[in-house]
């Protein structure tokens, strides 16, 4: 039995290999690749600016906002059952909410 299992375990760690090994392409980069990728970045610029100020950092607050106001719920709950409050997970989901609320004022000048 534990032949059978060994021998299944090696035949299919050896096809996993192979099909690493098949897929791998080897990709050689060859003119300016930096001026490219600067290129490309100022033709969509704005695009992907206006896709994340207006979609991605809402929905990441929204997520965020929902997180934080169920940890304080539970948080309440477990001070009413142990007597101890537990401040950590709540003031870190509140910071990173309040980073992500902001972060759309600078975070372009970054970048």
């Amino acid at each position: 039995m534990r032949k059978k299992k060994r021998r299944k375990m090696l035949l299919t760690l050896t096809a996993v290999v192979l099909v690493f090994s098949i897929s791998v392409i080897p990709v050689f980069a060859s003119g300016d690749v930096a001026g490219a990728i600067q290129s490309t970045w100022t033709a969509a610029q704005s695009q992907i600016r206006t896709v994340v100020d207006k979609v991605v950092f809402p929905v990441v607050d929204m997520i965020l906002a929902i997180l934080f106001f169920v940890k304080v719920g539970t948080s309440y709950f477990d001070y009413r059952k142990h007597g101890q409050f537990e401040f950590a997970a709540p003031c870190i989901l509140f910071a990173c909410l309040i980073f992500t609320l902001t972060a759309p004022l600078y975070i372009w000048s970054i970048l």
